[in-house]
């Protein structure tokens, strides 16, 4: 291999990696001395760690299971001297492979071919040499490593592999994590295919294949235990939000929502899929032997130190069952109201509803909007051991132990209004309900608030102001909703720019008529035409999207005298919204607009999510 045959070495040593971040002034001489000289000292308290407490995922073995990457960040260097710049493990080995003359790649486990490793080495090699490979053809394959002068790995990869080996430099624990990933899920998959005949298709509506017996793969198979493990855990890891098992004609996808955005990460064999989703469907114990009806169940797992609870669901698609697991993560739906993303005027008046004794505040938003999440978090900031609080939700969408909650159970004939009617007969001091379907739910959410309750609930409308007409729509009297409405919270969720690719820019004149803002207006009063906002240009940690995590985008209604006044003469959404703005309502477009002047989400995604108010 040409670029590994300057450096004569056998295998990466802490006083080389030293010598390199020396040469390339990241560590200063006295940095590199008293490193090394700490060196063994590090090296034995972190193997002590490791023999005491649980082994760190993404550890790279050798000889003893330590790298020497792994020494040196846990000194907690700071880069020339300076600590506000830490030596962290990417820096590192950027600063090594540029030594090298390698290219350095940060691993995005979507865009590899997960079954690509596994089939061209053997976990235990790859395990020993901290090797992964990424891509291959035909005449060669590149192979992210943890160590470019490991000599022995390009020789064996050229015996093994019978193709000429492009290395290229990753960290080691990026490595060794999707090692684990890719061999571990794999290696399960391939065993529960191995141990599978045929299946009977029984949702297939092309074809109808015989076989022995029905169950032809048990669902208590250790390898399909594995795999969905492997699964699960891999879906936390990504921070996803749904997880699709979707049968297909020749094969079955696994697809995951991440920020709002499908990925397919893998591809499983035909004869899998039924065993995969009989386990996951066992875990939410639910019926492995109906695979028609439709099905919902739970799962309940630790991340951690909390518990993540899971929404199973099953239907019967054209080539079998498709199931779709929903995460439900509390440390990312359990936040506190100045976490959420209003501003503080916002802030201020949704604090002001919840400060009242009764009343009746709407949460309105298109499904996934985050309206469960604002509920939560208005509840858990009045929720004491005082307070009675009973929420009625379809289904419960994360077990609270402050809040009483009960879910809605149609088949026995509970719907919101049945439960509703029932929660008022407990005492309750604050009422959420998950949602306004029809006119009987409506009145008597109503009559409710007028009768000294605070009442929570939500509407899928688009905006604050049609959130009030929807309700008048459903026919309820006018006169009580203007008493009991306190105020509406209209949302929507906005992805923030990645901070590993942000980059400042100007808007166009034409974004900025798109966004619906005069520049020749602002001119002439004055004000400076640009507006400065930032984008992520796309790396490994967004998956080139730019965008790395949500945040909300908020409408506060407060309903004052002028606003009752028009709700009982059955005003328009349109002069509600009117009279609002003219009070100082931000819409959702101008909320949006703030937010991407302050460089928190961009351009695009202002223009997505909100309408022109």
């Amino acid at each position: 291999m040409p670029q590994a045959a300057v450096h004569p070495r056998q295998a990466l040593t802490f006083a080389y990696l030293c010598d390199v971040l020396e040469r390339a002034g990241m560590l200063t001489n006295e940095q590199r001395r008293d490193a090394v000289a700490r060196a063994d000292v590090m090296h034995a308290r972190i193997l002590r760690l490791r023999a005491t407490g649980p082994r760190k995922r993404g550890a790279t073995p050798g000889a003893d299971g330590v790298h020497p990457v792994e020494v040196l960040t846990a000194m907690g260097l700071g880069q020339g001297g300076d600590a506000r710049f830490p030596l962290a493990e990417r820096v590192v080995m950027q600063a090594l492979a540029a030594h090298v003359g390698l290219p350095f790649v940060d691993l995005d486990p979507l865009k590899i071919d997960a079954k690509l490793a596994p089939k061209l080495l053997s976990r235990p090699f790859a395990r020993r040499h901290c090797a992964l490979i990424i891509e291959a053809d035909d005449h060669t394959v590149t192979v992210a490593v943890a160590d470019p002068l490991d000599h022995t790995l390009v020789e064996a990869l050229q015996t093994h592999v019978r193709r000429e080996p492009r290395l290229v430099v990753s960290t080691p624990s990026d490595i060794q994590r999707l090692i684990t990933d890719f061999y571990g899920f794999r290696g399960a998959v391939d065993a529960a295919e191995k141990q599978a005949t045929e299946v009977v298709d029984i949702g297939n509506l092309e074809r109808y294949v015989k076989l022995k017996r029905v169950d032809e793969i048990e669902a208590s198979d250790s390898y399909v235990i594995a795999a969905v493990e492997y699964l699960l855990h891999y879906a936390l890891d990504q921070r996803a939000s749904d997880v699709h098992i979707e049968p297909r004609r020749d094969a079955s996808a696994v697809r995951m929502r991440i920020d709002g955005v499908l990925h397919t990460v893998h591809t499983l064999p035909k004869v899998v899929h039924p065993a995969i989703v009989s386990r996951i469907k066992t875990l939410a114990r639910l019926d492995i032997a109906e695979k028609r009806r439709p099905q919902d169940g739970r799962i309940k797992t630790a991340r951690g130190d909390r518990e993540v609870e899971m929404r199973v669901s099953t239907i019967a698609v054209a080539f079998g069952e498709k199931l779709v697991i929903r995460v439900f993560d509390p440390g990312a739906l359990l936040h506190n109201l100045p976490d959420m993303g209003m501003f503080e005027g916002q802030l201020q008046l949704a604090e002001r509803f919840l400060a009242r004794p009764h009343g009746l505040i709407l949460v309105t938003g298109p499904t996934g909007s985050g309206k469960t999440t604002t509920l939560y978090a208005a509840l858990r900031s009045i929720a004491t051991p005082e307070v009675n609080v009973v929420t009625i939700e379809d289904p419960i969408e994360i077990v609270v132990d402050a809040f009483n909650q009960v879910a809605v159970q149609p088949k026995i004939g509970v719907g919101f209004a049945d439960a509703l009617r029932n929660v008022l007969r407990q005492d309750p001091d604050v009422i959420m309900i998950g949602e306004v379907r029809d006119k009987e739910t409506a009145e008597i959410a109503l009559q409710a608030a007028l009768t000294g309750h605070m009442v929570l609930a939500t509407l899928h409308t688009n905006d604050s102001s049609s959130a009030i007409t929807r309700l008048l729509e459903l026919d309820v009297d006018p006169f009580i909703l203007a008493s009991t409405l306190v105020g509406v919270i209209a949302q929507r969720l906005v992805r923030t720019v990645c901070a590993a690719c942000r980059v400042e820019t100007f808007l166009t004149g034409d974004q900025m008529t798109l966004l619906g803002l005069d520049v020749h207006e602002l001119q002439a009063q004055g004000q400076n035409p640009e507006l400065m906002v930032a984008f992520g240009e796309g790396c490994v940690q967004c998956r080139s999207t730019g965008l790395l995590g949500r945040t909300g985008v908020f409408e506060v209604l407060e309903v004052d005298d002028k606003i009752r006044k028009l709700v009982i003469a059955k005003s328009s959404s349109k002069e509600i919204l009117k009279q609002a703005r003219h009070d100082g309502l931000s819409t959702l477009r101008e909320s949006a607009i703030k937010k991407l002047a302050k460089g928190v989400t961009s351009f695009d995604e202002v223009l997505r999510v909100t309408a022109e108010g």
